[in-house]
């Protein structure tokens, strides 16, 4: 008998977007403008900047990601733990979708 991961719901997706890969998170984000799917590999000690004001929340992400379909900017900025599970996330021009979802977009 096989078990399967469950697709994250969009609640889910609110509190946890990211997907623990081997030594990266991996995020599934949608443009609000175009509809581009896109997938992003954050590495842990390469793409995480060390945040010193705040000992709660140690790491933070702050990404811009630019799609070849519009010249739409979707922004990411999330603070981390030190192990790597998020305190705060914001996106603004785009949401997150799951696995599942960007799978199913890219096969068309």
């Amino acid at each position: 008998m096989l078990f399967r991961k469950k697709e994250k719901s969009d609640r889910d997706l609110e509190v946890n977007p990211f997907y623990k890969d081997k030594n990266a998170l991996i995020v599934y984000i949608k443009c609000d403008k175009c509809g581009e799917v896109f997938r992003s590999h954050l590495r842990i000690g390469y793409d995480f900047i060390i945040n010193y004001d705040d000992r709660s929340a140690p790491f933070m992400i702050d990404k811009v990601y630019v799609g070849s379909k519009c010249p739409s900017k979707i922004e990411l900025k999330a603070k981390f733990t030190g192990s790597y599970k998020p305190v705060s996330i914001e996106i603004d021009g785009g949401k997150f979708i799951s696995k599942e979802t960007y799978e199913e977009e890219v096969k068309g």
